[in-house]
């Protein structure tokens, strides 16, 4: 597995963002839950995590603008991108489409040496 805290490019940095993107969705949801669904529900999962989703939500924007510029995307998929930050977990499947389609760079190139079966050396 790659690893998600190497942000050493565009793609690395936008796969990063969106995944907690995805994460402060998850706990925003999660505060929610509690405060609306019991009946004396409690607000400090909305306190915490609704500040730090929109503070995670514009830099998914910035991050998403910087590599649509940076990886010379054309309008529809910069569109895409920015739509997938509005409902929840979309992030995390624009992402997956993103690296399918070859529209993240380093991230959807295959390796053809890994994909090949290694043959043992006989010596």
């Amino acid at each position: 597995m790659a690893n998600i805290f190497d942000l050493s490019t565009p793609a690395k940095r936008f796969r990063f963002v969106a995944i907690l993107e995805a994460i402060t969705w998850a706990g925003l949801l999660i505060g929610m839950a509690f405060k609306y669904l019991p009946e004396n529900g409690n607000e400090i999962g909305v306190k915490i995590f609704g500040p730090f989703h929109g503070g995670v939500f514009v830099l998914f924007v910035i991050v998403a603008l910087l590599t649509a510029r940076s990886l010379k995307w054309n309008l529809v998929t910069t569109g895409l991108a920015l739509l997938s930050s509005i409902p929840p977990f979309f992030t995390i499947l624009f992402e997956a489409w993103a690296v399918r389609t070859g529209k993240l760079g380093e991230l959807s190139v295959t390796n053809a040496d890994t994909t090949a079966p290694r043959e043992l050396d006989t010596v």
